[in-house]
């Protein structure tokens, strides 16, 4: 089953709607439950993609499913030069995420927008560098995602993309089976007000493509250099590509 068929609610609306409506549920626990969920191993993920992102001196990024900003936040304080902008289809988790960038006092550098991947408010070629993460396995159509963000991203610029992933270690996969398909539902449950929330978000992560398959998507839509980075014995895997000159 590939993830674009599963959805949060099977109630018949098409999935964009159903995972906007499921992340504005389950924003004001997100950030709480992603810490719990990966014993704050998110955080040293993303500090490995920022760094692989900061490489490449990018002027503009543009941070699809950005959620709560945590990722947009962390790219912008990594390089003063950036100006960042987060694109995520849920007006309940941008709103918690523009708390966050004022806080941070980064209200210059950071703009989050409400807006989907699919069909981006932003002009071909103008991003320097596009990051996602956590989000992928959302999409609506991730070859359509693939291809929308290729429209986005400048000839020479990068792609960084985090995924959680199934591992395929035969010693892991069984403790990890058992973590995201009963822990993980059952601390949604005690904190979430959505229920369905995470028991959909693991089945997406045992869907979504991974390793080569996930290459292969990038370069179908005309990334070239593409390569990814297993993290945390498969947990997470750091995917990147270019866009051609």
């Amino acid at each position: 089953m590939r993830p674009e068929d599963i959805n949060p609610y099977d109630d018949g609306r098409a999935k964009t709607e159903q995972v906007r409506d499921m992340f504005d549920n389950i924003a004001p626990a997100y950030d709480r439950l992603n810490r719990l969920m990966s014993f704050g191993l998110d955080r040293s993920w993303r500090r490995k993609a920022v760094r692989m992102v900061a490489a490449t001196h990018p002027a503009h990024i543009v941070d699809i499913a950005t959620g709560t900003g945590d990722f947009a936040i962390a790219l912008a304080k990594a390089m003063p030069g950036s100006r960042v902008t987060g694109l995520d289809l849920s007006e309940g988790m941008v709103t918690r995420g523009r708390d966050k960038v004022s806080a941070a006092g980064l209200e210059g550098r950071v703009d989050l927008v409400t807006g989907d991947c699919l069909d981006a408010p932003l002009p071909e070629g103008s991003a320097d560098a596009i990051t996602v993460a956590f989000g992928v396995r959302n999409f609506a159509d991730l070859a359509a995602g693939y291809r929308a963000m290729y429209r986005m991203l400048r000839p020479g610029g990068m792609l960084c993309v985090i995924e959680l992933s199934t591992p395929e270690s035969a010693l892991v996969r069984p403790f990890y089976n058992l973590y995201a398909g009963h822990v993980i539902p059952l601390m949604g449950r005690m904190i979430s007000a959505d229920n369905r929330a995470y028991s959909y978000l693991p089945a997406t992560i045992a869907a979504v493509p991974r390793g080569r398959a996930m290459l292969k998507l990038m370069s179908d839509a005309g990334f070239t250099g593409t390569a990814c980075r297993p993290l945390t014995m498969g947990v997470c895997t750091i995917y990147t590509a270019i866009r051609p000159e």
